[in-house]
Order: structure tokens, then sequence, then C-alpha cells
């Protein structure tokens, strides 16, 4: 009798492992597949940015440093190598992209220009799926990233090989400034 109890439990035991396993390797590859999410989104991103800086280049002959920035800075955040690069380099791209929409309002010629007003929503449109995907990433990444630490599978976890994902977080203080919205008529 005890035989059939010690049979039984080592036999739950190992039902739970091979389920735990298995649960770590779907959440493993949902972070993968999340990170794919957030390049593919970033890829269209990086391929939208050259058609708004041919498109006002023309109408913007003084502001040649400001196109440099955004190309230079969409150059470097095609080299990203992982969450924690992607999300400084990516910031950078931001941030440079913003002072080039910022600098087009003060050309009525591109505000009113139709392929401009397309890019922009292209843009932004973009802009909001790559938010949304890397919301995806750290959410997935998170619930992957807690049941390996969570008792007893983080017992065999790293046994397994399984790491922590990395996080895709806001690295630059300037990304993390509250906008200042002024709607004083004076």
């Amino acid at each position: 009798m005890l035989g059939v109890i010690v049979l039984v439990v080592i036999g739950l035991l190992v039902v739970w492992a091979i389920a735990s396993y298995n649960r770590l390797v779907g959440l493993r590859n949902q972070v993968l597949n999340g990170w794919r999410q957030i390049d593919v989104q970033l890829k269209r991103r990086h391929d939208l940015i050259p058609n708004l800086v041919n498109a006002v280049r023309g109408s913007m002959d003084f502001e040649r440093d400001t196109l440099a920035a955004v190309m230079e800075a969409r150059a470097k955040a095609m080299t990203v190598t992982g969450p924690a690069d992607a999300a400084q380099k990516e910031g950078q791209l931001s941030l440079a992209l913003g002072r080039l929409l910022a600098v087009a309002e003060n050309y009525p010629t591109l505000k009113s220009n139709d392929n401009v007003k397309m890019l922009q929503e292209e843009l932004s449109a973009t802009e909001n799926k790559v938010g949304f995907a890397r919301q995806f990433y750290n959410d997935i990444a998170t619930n992957f990233n807690t049941s390996q630490q969570v008792f007893p599978t983080n017992i065999f976890a790293g046994a397994f090989g399984f790491k922590p994902a990395e996080l895709f977080e806001i690295t630059d203080v300037a990304e993390r400034a509250v906008p200042t919205v002024d709607l004083n008529l004076s």
C-alpha cells in the first residue's frame, strides 16, 4: 500500500514538472512573439521615416540639422539588440521625430501638403501600434518572469535554462517628463 502511495506521489510530481516546464516553454515563446510584434511595428516606423523626410526636405532647406538628426537616430534604431537597447535608441528617434514634426508646423506649405499629412497620420498610427506591442510584450514578459520566480517552479526553472525576459523600459529621463499643456489664449 505504501509503495502505491509513493508511486502516485512520484507520478504526480513528474506530471507537475512536465506541465510546469511546458508552461514555461509556452510563455517563453509568447515573449519571443511579443518581441517580434514590436520588431514588425518598428520596421514599419523605420520605413515611413525616409518617406516623411523626403516629403519635407524640399520645403525645409533651413532645417538640415533636424533632418540629419532624424536619419541618424533612425540608423541607430535599426541596430537594436534587445528591449533595453531598443528603448534607448527608439526614445532618441522619437525625440528627433518630435522635433521634426514641431519644426514642420512652422511651414505653411507643409501643413497644407496632403502627402505630409498622410505620412504624419501613418506615423502616428504606427506609434500607437508600437505602444500597444510594447505593452503586450511587457505583460507577457512579466508573466513569464513571475512564473519563473514563484515557488516551486523557481527550483528548476534556472536548471532548465530559463532566464528572465528583459522588459521594455523608458531609460531616457526626457521621455519620462510630463508634457506641459498651456491652453492660455493670451
